[in-house]
């Protein structure tokens, strides 16, 4: 079924990134259901694949939050709701991955302490999340450039066309123009000949009784 937005102008760029969180959504909620069934190394790596799902819905929310500007007033009423409908599914994610961060009986099992941890695979994993922010950044560059490509080809074709338009205009006003000399000209030889034809009438008349 299409989502109503598709046929309102400025909406296209909100409707695709709204599709997009959908499906970011689906995959998180499969990522805490898999956290809360897994113990110690495995839940510690299902934590962090979902963080980094996170931050990707949290990025696509962001670009919703934006776009959603460029829908006109009428519409964005509905679009506002299902934003913060969004934007409190998000938040209610991040609690849930607080939660389970802050279970470290379930992170480390018989193992847990209250030692400090290593902070340089901390620092690693940081680090690799980080790089996959900056990954999936540079490709929402990458969209957003070939976007601004595609409307500078649309705006070139469009100039194209006004320029070849204007052309048909010019020569249409400048034929209309030639025509209405054309025809004034006939209309002054016109009125010569009958002028020349009466003078002669009256000549031939004036003869004839003279």
């Amino acid at each position: 079924m299409s989502n109503p937005l598709d046929t309102d102008a400025g909406s296209e760029m909100f409707a695709s990134y709204e599709n997009e969180l959908k499906l970011v959504q689906a995959d998180l909620n499969q990522k805490l259901d898999q956290i809360e069934e897994a113990t110690g190394e495995q839940r510690k790596a299902a934590i962090r694949q979902a963080e980094q799902v996170l931050d990707e819905a949290t990025e696509l929310l962001d670009q919703l939050r934006m776009e959603k500007q460029n829908i006109p007033s009428a519409a964005r009423s509905k679009v506002n709701v299902r934003f913060r409908n969004y934007s409190s599914d998000i938040d209610e994610v991040k609690r849930k991955l607080k939660s389970y961060s802050d279970d470290r009986k379930a992170l480390f099992g018989d193992r847990y302490t209250d030692e400090p941890q290593d902070e340089h695979l901390e620092q690693r994993q940081q680090l690799l999340s980080g790089t996959d922010r900056l990954e999936r950044t540079s490709q929402r560059l990458q969209d957003s450039q070939r976007v601004a490509l595609e409307t500078e080809d649309v705006g070139r074709n469009v100039l194209a066309d006004l320029y070849v338009q204007r052309g048909t205009i010019q020569n249409t006003r400048d034929n209309l123009q030639q025509s209405e000399d054309t025809m004034a000209t006939n209309r002054m030889i016109t009125i010569a000949i009958i002028t020349v034809l009466v003078l002669l009438i009256f000549a031939v008349i004036y003869g004839k009784f003279h």
